[in-house]
C-alpha cells in the first residue's frame, strides 16, 4: 500500500487514507495509516508546546511579554467559552473541553502543513463523539437520580402514563412508548456529532485534492484563498459547534433540581 503521509503534489493528488506498515494481534491485522501518524504528530506539537508553556510560566512576570501574553491570552479566551455555556459546572470540565478543542483544531487546520486532517477520518472524529457520548452518561449517573433518568427517557409523556406499545410490536408488554424513541435519540447524539466534523472536514479536503488535481497548471496563489475558507475558517467553526455541543449535553446532565 502506498505510504505517503504529507498530501500529494499537483501531480498526483490523492485525498485516500493509506496503510503504512501492518502487524497481527491476536490473529488480525491491523494497518497503522497515515491518520495514525498525523495524529501522532500533532500530539508531539502539543506534548511539545505544553513543556515550552511549563517551563515559560515558571519564569513569568506581572506585566507578560509577547510569549507569555498569547499564552493567558488562549487561557483566557477558552476559560471565558466554556464559563459561558457552562457556568458554575465550567471548572469541572475547562481542562477537557480545551484540551479537545486545541486537538481538533490542530487537527483541521494541519492540511496547511501538508499533512492530512486527521478529523477528514471517520474512526477519529468517532472516538471523540464516543468520548462525548461516555462523558454525558457519567455525568447524568453522577448528578441525576434514578427516577429523573427514567422521567427523561419517558418524555414528554408522564412516566406512570399507562400508553404501551402495540401487541404487534416484538418489543416486550409494559414498554413505555416513548422509550424506545427517546434511545434512539441518545445513540444519535455520537453519531451525529462525529458526522458533522467528519464530514465538512472531509469535503474542505477533497475540494482541496480536486482544485490542485484538475487546475495544476494555473493552481499558483490563489488556491490560498480556499485554504482560508477550508482550513481555518471552515475548521475553526467546526472545532467551535463540536465543542459547543459537548459542553451544552454534559451541562444538562450536570443540573440538578
Amino acid at each position: 500500500m502506498d505510504n505517503g503521509i504529507l498530501a500529494a503534489g499537483a501531480q498526483d493528488i490523492d485525498f485516500m487514507i493509506h496503510g503504512l506498515f501492518s502487524y497481527k494481534i491476536f490473529g488480525h491485522e491491523v494497518w497503522i495509516t497515515t491518520s495514525h501518524v498525523c495524529i501522532l504528530i500533532i500530539m508531539l506539537i502539543l506534548i511539545a508546546f505544553s513543556f515550552i508553556v511549563k517551563h515559560k510560566m515558571k519564569a513569568a512576570t506581572e506585566v507578560p511579554g509577547g510569549f507569555q501574553n498569547v499564552v493567558e491570552l488562549m487561557v483566557e479566551k477558552l476559560d471565558g467559552v466554556v464559563d459561558g455555556v457552562m457556568g458554575k459546572n465550567a471548572p469541572k470540565l475547562v481542562n477537557y473541553i480545551s484540551t479537545i478543542f486545541i486537538f481538533i483544531l490542530m487537527s483541521n487546520i494541519s492540511g496547511l502543513f501538508g499533512l492530512r486532517p486527521p478529523t477528514a477520518d471517520y474512526g477519529t472524529t468517532l472516538a471523540l463523539g464516543l468520548i462525548t457520548f461516555s462523558l454525558i452518561h457519567i455525568c447524568q449517573i453522577k448528578y441525576q437520580k434514578p427516577k429523573k433518568i427514567w422521567e427523561d427517557m419517558c418524555s414528554p409523556l408522564p412516566p406512570w402514563l399507562p400508553l404501551w406499545l402495540p401487541s404487534t410490536t416484538p418489543s416486550p408488554p409494559g414498554l413505555p412508548l416513548w422509550l424506545p424513541i427517546n434511545i434512539i435519540s441518545e445513540i444519535a447524539v455520537p453519531i451525529s456529532l462525529s458526522l458533522r466534523l467528519f464530514a465538512n472536514v472531509l469535503s474542505g479536503t477533497v475540494m482541496m485534492a480536486l482544485v490542485y488535481g484538475l487546475l495544476s497548471k494555473i493552481a499558483i496563489v490563489w488556491p490560498a484563498a480556499l485554504h482560508v475558507y477550508f482550513d481555518l475558517f471552515s475548521g475553526a467553526i467546526q472545532t467551535y459547534v463540536f465543542c459547543m455541543l459537548t459542553m451544552t449535553y454534559v451541562n444538562q446532565q450536570m443540573e440538578t433540581e
